[in-house]
């Protein structure tokens, strides 16, 4: 039994903060799982934009089977000819993925907060969505984040007016803030997410079968070479045929460099495996709670992420980072969190130095002398474990520096000195609520206009209880 329900459409237009995902696109296509497999290409070609089919048994829901996984599993070897005479129910065995299922009267934003919480390798999955009537339909992961990124727009406008108004209505106020705090948390989040989802994991599995593959090539290369080692000893004198095969090919030539070929690439795999765990342990996407985390691999992951900023900058020249780690202890704290205070701190930093050795390039250019630029951009990183069991962390750079009439300013949200289009403000604003209201800590900025800016981050080793 087939039943195709069609889509869902609310006007997207007429959001609220308090939208349900009942106003969202939604889709109601169902398929016994007794039909043969391949109906599910059927009904997956007739509707290009149908992100996954509920499968049922009897009319009863049994599970879901998406668009992305169902073509991914498809494109394997003798997949398509073994399962498209056979039942759904047999296919639907060897996927065992996680399913989301979320109730229709759920708001948009705590349904958005709950998704990006999901494992990588299922972040961009359809939501299965329960009706009120005890029904299932499909929500597309895109169609809930273009409603997201709608309310968030509608929350910064509504969260100004107030703030203009001088908060006439209190009230209102603090439930869009705390709507608007949720939604940055729920930004970067999504910007995390698609990072691992999209990086990590969609070259994890290439890097992981090059690797395991690698390994055995180099086993089956070298008992080649030495099979024809072995021939040679024994034959030491080939026919003409095979001669002009060796020179053509230039065997010892070979037989010496293929080794060299294959360790080469070997650790290549294993560089884009360290960036692959560096992503991983910058975003800590699957570490929600507070932990016990070393302060210094959470430095280290993010300026990996920032990798190609420092060697490949605007105008060519590299950025120095100078590390002076103390010994510390592991910190309690939010991982997660606290590495997005970091990549804001060192994000500005290079923005910095970048505007300083802009400006220091066109003046050597001038006089014709590139002494002006050498040597210029360095990033500090210092920590240090104070008496009172507090973890100091210094981020300084020798950029240009901040005036000190803007320097009581930095931390106040949508504050910003950078072009139209390439700050939001927001940066500094969330790192300063991340390390005092969330770890109950200090961050502090001490900046000499035209020598350079250096944060201090101040956290302690044990969280309080009462935070959260």
């Amino acid at each position: 039994m087939l039943t195709i329900g069609g889509t869902t459409n609310a006007n997207e237009s007429n959001l609220r903060l308090e939208s349900t995902l009942q106003e969202l696109l939604s889709w109601q296509v169902h398929i016994e799982v007794e039909r043969p497999g391949n109906d599910l290409s059927i009904l997956f070609n007739q509707e290009p934009l149908l992100p996954g089919i509920i499968l049922n048994n009897n009319q009863e829901y049994v599970g879901m089977i998406s668009r992305r996984k169902f073509f991914e599993y498809m494109s394997h070897p003798y997949s398509l000819a073994l399962f498209s005479t056979k039942p759904i129910k047999i296919l639907y065995k060897f996927f065992q993925t996680e399913i989301l299922a979320i109730s229709e009267d759920m708001s948009i934003v705590k349904a958005t907060e709950i998704t990006l919480q999901r494992p990588p390798q299922i972040a961009y999955e359809p939501i299965l969505v329960k009706t009120t009537c005890g029904k299932y339909k499909l929500l597309d992961f895109h169609q809930l984040l273009l409603a997201y990124s709608q309310i968030h727009v509608l929350t910064l406008v509504q969260l100004q007016q107030v703030e203009e108004q001088s908060r006439v209505a209190k009230a209102g106020f603090r439930d869009l803030q705390q709507n608007y705090t949720r939604l940055i948390q729920n930004e970067k989040m999504a910007a995390l997410g698609q990072l691992v989802a999209g990086i990590a994991h969609e070259i994890n599995n290439p890097v992981n079968f090059i690797a395991g593959n690698l390994v055995h090539a180099i086993e089956y290369s070298q008992n080649l070479l030495n099979l024809i080692r072995l021939y040679q000893q024994c034959y030491p004198e080939p026919e003409a045929d095979i001669k002009t095969a060796i020179a053509q090919i230039e065997l010892d030539f070979l037989t010496t460099d293929l080794p060299r070929l294959l360790t080469s690439m070997e650790v290549g795999t294993k560089r884009i495996e360290q960036i692959i765990l560096s992503l991983r342990n910058f975003s800590r996407l699957d570490e929600s709670e507070k932990k016990l985390v070393d302060i210094h691999e959470g430095i280290d992951s993010t300026l990996t992420i920032l990798q190609s900023r420092l060697q490949n900058n605007q105008i060519g020249a590299n950025i120095n980072i100078i590390k002076e780690y103390s010994d510390l202890p592991q910190v309690e704290c939010y991982a997660g969190l606290l590495n997005q205070v970091f990549m804001n701190i060192l994000a500005n930093a290079i923005d910095a130095i970048e505007e300083s050795l802009v400006t220091c390039t066109e003046r050597s250019r001038s006089i014709s002398h590139s002494s002006l630029v050498r040597d210029k951009g360095k990033i500090f990183i210092r920590t240090q474990l104070t008496d009172e069991n507090q973890v100091i962390i210094r981020i300084s750079d020798n950029g240009p520096g901040i005036p000190e009439n803007l320097q009581k300013q930095l931390f106040d949200p949508f504050f910003t000195t950078k072009p139209v289009g390439k700050g939001t403000g927001l940066g500094l604003s969330i790192s300063y609520q991340i390390v005092v209201e969330k770890h109950g800590g200090h961050l502090q900025c001490i900046s000499t206009f035209g020598k350079g800016t250096e944060f201090i981050i101040e956290i302690p080793i044990h969280l309080n209880s009462e935070l959260v």
